[in-house]
């Protein structure tokens, strides 16, 4: 069997700079547009562009890929052609002040509108006392007042004449006007009324009755003057105030007739003008002294007149884009402030404030679900707003129904936005499972890829992406060296030599160190050298236990054989990781064969330190063991198998290979060269299948054999599969093209044990024997002798030649 050792072009696909036609970043075009997402870009072109309901978007991708940044940049861009939304405003209801009114104005009329409001109620104060001081006003008020004056001094006049000729005279007093009798012209009091006679007293009191009816006629007549004077002064106050205001008024419904809400408020502004003159008077506004105290009472009355612009788009060029990163509910939905007066919390509505959702209605919204989900009541708030179309501000105890305070509820808004939400594909997958109301409002994905293709054109982009972050940031440039050097580190980030990763954080960052680097040697440019060590250096920050590890390995701790052959046992390849850093480091995995009917028993498992991933690995090497040697006996083995010095969790399947290398060899008898480690996973059928962090996996075994020092057999056995994804660092390629590490592909158990022994695997003969003298030919006569020394004398209990369930 041919065995497939890897020459040095195949374990890095290195990326020449000359392909670039450039000699440093500089000469580039900055980067437009999404780079590497055109699955994701099309399904946002999709997602903005329909118009029907529930079709907003949800953006599923991993952190560093620049879904917040890009998808940003994109609606943006597209924001541009799109309409500028109206201004909304929030205005006095003064027919109930605890439900103010919402009034909308073309873009930018807004503030127009506030401006003019306010003056025109500064130049009210200012005209009505100019109005109410002049000549004019005076001479028709003393004129209205002196004619009704007349009119009551001749009734009352009238009124004592018929009185006197009753013998009775007028008196006044501070409850009211009485009359008094009259004999011989002089005044009769108590005393002596009382010293008349019956016929006198009842004399007097007739006539008392008849001038007391005419004096209660009289006196109504005159309190009716003295209304008409106040109705006549009130009529004139209006007449005069309307003069002085109307020309104002008129002029500004004209220039806001296209808005019927604003023509109507000025109308009512207008009417309580009208209605509350005497606010307007200078000196008639109640409790001066109070005013003098506290100056902002003085303007507290005219309050009410204010407009309230919560909704401000005069300074847009298209739709509005609004990116909400801390998206509470009051944030997004907006709030009713408060203010404290005398001790007590008071509002109205001038402190109504908008929130995200008003700010974007009309264009769009863009959210991190996982910081919306942890906001009380704001998932459920916006995915209300988003089916009823509007936009509702209230306390969000009110909604719990806690709050029972009178409060502002102001007029609803309604809403008409894209929302986009941005986050892990976790997310979505629950919101879609457990929201029903999800899927109806969501009906868009846009995926961002972790990977995209190693093309010409995307690595174009990928280089403008680094000329456009040099701009963007004031970072030195590239040279063509350097951004060759970025194109494999993107490689190396996505394991694989045919693409290129779109964790764009993660390029920044050594793009970032680089230029740092740079700065230290006073370069021009960031070069490769610059950027090596950039990514050297940060590993040397997060490396500080795989370090502590090699160390434990080199000193004996840890007991790693990289040289001899030995029996049953073969190192393993595994990755860990502590945050931000991957390392590989071998484990020393052992297995021993007896007789018995357990199969496979996975230590790991039996002491709960073995994940399900790792457990199934061990059952398909059961299946691989029953299909090849069990076709014509029982199964009559116990094997155990164990990761040798491991204290905490086994998972995953990846050295489910290297456990059936130590089966076989112990089932063999044939000893596995303990310079060469294993990586890959097996299915049943014996084939190797494809593994992750095989880069990790192959340095980290490489730095052993460096540090107990090279014989020029060590190496490495991986699955063909992971060819595409070697992209190994500069060392371990010059150790093979010197010819100290090697490193071999295979596609089967047959082809990675005959690496690992130096003797055939062999085949099956028809008569269902394999060859002699081969792997396969001496595990199986062992596994013949267990079974016929299990028949002589049995141990536990009998099986139908397949693994126990009880093994695992």
């Amino acid at each position: 069997m041919a065995i497939k050792e890897l020459s040095p072009v195949d374990l890095k696909a290195a990326f020449d700079a000359k392909k670039l036609n450039c000699r440093t970043t500089e000469e580039l075009s900055p980067l437009e547009g999404i780079i590497g997402q055109d699955r994701a870009v099309k399904a946002l072109k999709f997602g903005l562009e329909i118009k029907d309901n529930g079709f907003n978007i949800f953006v599923s991708g991993y952190t560093g890929t620049g879904r917040t940044t890009g998808v940003s940049e994109f609606v943006q861009e597209l924001a541009k052609e799109k309409p500028v939304p109206p201004d909304w405003c929030y205005v006095n209801n003064f027919n109930n002040n605890y439900e103010p009114k919402a009034i909308s104005l073309p873009a930018g009329m807004g503030k127009v509108f506030q401006e003019d409001i306010k003056t025109l109620i500064t130049s009210i104060r200012n005209l009505i006392p100019k109005t109410f001081e002049s000549k004019d006003y005076s001479e028709k008020k003393d004129s209205v007042i002196k004619n009704i004056e007349l009119q009551k001094d001749k009734l009352l006049n009238d009124l004592n004449k018929r009185v006197q000729e009753q013998g009775f005279v007028l008196k006044s007093s501070q409850i009211g006007v009485f009359i008094v009798p009259i004999i011989d012209g002089k005044l009769l009091n108590e005393q002596d009324f009382l010293l008349l006679s019956e016929d006198k007293k009842q004399q007097i009191q007739s006539k008392r009755a008849a001038v007391n009816d005419d004096l209660k006629k009289t006196m109504d007549r005159v309190r009716d003057l003295e209304k008409q004077i106040d109705d006549e002064i009130r009529k004139l106050n209006h007449d005069a105030a309307l003069f002085a205001i109307d020309k104002n008024i008129n002029d500004l419904k004209e220039k806001f007739k296209d808005v019927p809400e604003a023509v109507e408020h000025i109308e009512l502004v207008k009417n309580d003008v009208l209605q509350n003159l005497a606010v307007f008077i200078a000196g008639q506004v109640p409790d001066i002294q109070s005013q003098s105290v506290f100056p902002w009472m003085k303007e507290l009355p005219f309050k009410k007149y204010e407009v309230n612009l919560i909704v401000d788009n005069s300074a847009l060029k298209g739709a509005p884009v609004v990116i909400e990163h801390n998206p509470t509910y009051q944030n997004i939905f907006g709030r009713i402030e408060k203010e404290a007066q005398f001790g007590v919390l008071t509002t109205d509505f001038t402190m109504i404030r908008g929130g995200s959702l008003h700010k974007s209605s009309g264009g769009f919204l863009v959210i991190p679900v996982e910081e919306l989900l942890k906001n009380f009541f704001s998932w459920d708030s916006l995915k209300n707003s988003l089916v009823n179309k509007k936009i509702t501000i209230e306390e969000a105890g009110e909604k719990l129904g806690y709050i029972t305070t009178k409060g502002l509820k102001p007029e609803a808004i309604p809403l008409s936005v894209k929302v986009i939400l941005i986050g892990n594909p976790l997310y979505y997958d629950l919101l879609f499972t457990l929201d029903q109301d999800f899927k109806k409002l969501f009906k868009v994905r846009a995926d961002f890829d972790l990977f995209m293709e190693r093309n010409d054109e995307n690595i174009k982009k990928y280089a403008s992406f680094a000329c456009t972050l040099c701009i963007k940031e004031g970072l030195r440039h590239l040279e063509a060296a350097a951004v060759a050097k970025i194109i494999e580190y993107g490689s190396r980030l996505a394991e694989d030599k045919n693409k290129i990763s779109t964790k764009f954080s993660d390029i920044s960052d050594v793009i970032f160190e680089g230029n740092f680097y740079a700065g230290q040697e006073n370069a021009k440019y960031i070069k490769a050298c610059h950027l090596e060590k950039a990514i050297g250096e940060k590993v040397y920050r997060s490396n500080l236990i795989h370090e502590r590890i090699k160390e434990m390995i080199a000193d004996g701790t840890i007991l790693i054989d990289t040289s001899g052959e030995k029996i049953g046992q073969v190192n393993g390849l595994s990755v860990s990781s502590t945050g931000d850093y991957i390392f590989g480091r071998p484990s020393r995995v052992t297995a021993t064969a007896g007789i018995g009917k357990e199969g496979i028993i996975d230590i790991e498992r039996e002491t709960k330190l073995g994940g399900p991933i790792h457990t199934k690995g061990v059952l398909i090497l059961c299946g691989f063991l029953a299909e090849r040697y069990s076709k014509d006996k029982p199964l009559s083995l116990a094997a155990r198998i164990v990761f040798e010095q491991s204290y905490g969790g086994v998972e995953g399947d990846s050295a489910s290979s290297a456990e059936l290398y130590a089966i076989l060899s112990a089932l063999s008898d044939l000893p596995l060269k303990q310079y060469i480690a294993v990586t890959g996973s097996v299915n049943q059928k014996g084939q190797v299948q494809a593994v992750g962090g095989v880069n990790e996996k192959i340095e980290g075994f490489y730095e052993v054999c460096r540090n107990d020092g090279f014989t020029g057999q060590q190496g490495v056995i991986i699955p063909s599969g992971n060819v595409r994804n070697l992209m190994l660092n500069e060392e371990v390629i010059e150790s093979v093209k010197k010819g100290q590490f090697h490193i071999f592909a295979v596609n089967t158990i047959d082809e990675g044990i005959e690496i690992l022994t130096g003797v055939r695997a062999g085949k099956l003969n028809d008569d269902g024997s394999f060859e002699k003298d081969t792997v396969n030919y001496l595990a199986d006569q062992k596994i013949r002798q267990f079974t016929e020394k299990l028949k002589e004398k049995p141990v536990g209990q009998s099986g139908d030649g397949s693994c126990s369930s009880d093994a695992f």
